[in-house]
């Protein structure tokens, strides 16, 4: 069968063979089987299957097999910038490692797969004002996807963010997982954020820090653990 893919991680499994953990739209979640070494197919293969790039290929799908066969892989979206501008790369090496731990499995989302492809093609095509808040942008969409987006119709003036349930409160929570009144109106106005305007919002690296750590404890309160990101220092130090 044709797959169309978004490629989130590899793993070396043997001196031949790379395991291509990726994002279909066909089956959801796969593991696929790649060549390693230095041979020009290898090569190829590995390029191909740089973070967040957007393949195709041929496989053949069984009950209980756990790995697939990956075959006749191509890309599936040109993209120009994404895997050499050194900042789209670290911010895509970022958001493929949250995706490999929010996507773990469950049937495939179509919505999910174009959400996926849509905004890896505004990425590449971002300046540089926007590729900064990007990262930002996609995580509050991706939320909408995986169905915790907060309920920003619960929002008022003087209001506190409930981490825990989502939603703005007049009185103090009992538990600790509340923002300040500054910080939830702060996520209120990032609820904003869109992609055709995310260019406009304009943090300092230490606001951009903080908000990107609240958006993950909060995806860690709804959805899974957050903590070991290899590539968040990275993003840290560059945006």
């Amino acid at each position: 069968m044709n797959l169309h893919l978004v490629a989130l991680r590899t793993t070396k499994y043997s001196d031949t063979q790379t395991i291509l953990t990726a994002y279909s739209r066909e089956l959801g979640r796969v593991s696929l089987a790649m060549p390693a070494g230095k041979g020009k197919s290898s090569v190829r293969m590995k390029a191909l299957a740089m973070p967040l790039s957007v393949v195709e290929c041929v496989s053949e799908p069984r009950p209980g097999r756990e790995i697939l066969p990956m075959r006749q892989a191509s890309q599936g979206v040109v993209l120009k910038s994404l895997h050499s501008d050194p900042v789209k790369q670290i911010i895509a090496m970022f958001l493929s490692e949250v995706l490999a731990v929010t996507l773990q499995g469950g049937a495939p989302d179509e919505s999910m797969f174009d959400f996926l492809v849509s905004s890896i093609g505004i990425l590449d095509n971002a300046d540089a004002a926007a590729t900064a808040n990007f990262h930002i942008c996609f995580l509050f969409n991706l939320a909408r996807h995986l169905g915790i987006e907060p309920d920003v119709s619960t929002y008022g003036g003087g209001s506190l963010f409930d981490m825990a349930d989502g939603r703005w409160r007049r009185s103090m929570p009992l538990h600790r997982n509340f923002l300040s009144t500054a910080d939830s109106e702060i996520a209120h106005k990032l609820s904003r954020m869109t992609f055709s305007n995310m260019h406009r919002f304009r943090f300092n690296r230490n606001e951009r820090n903080a908000i990107v750590d609240g958006i993950l404890e909060y995806y860690s309160l709804h959805y899974v653990s957050m903590r070991y990101l290899r590539s968040l220092d990275i993003v840290r130090m560059l945006l």
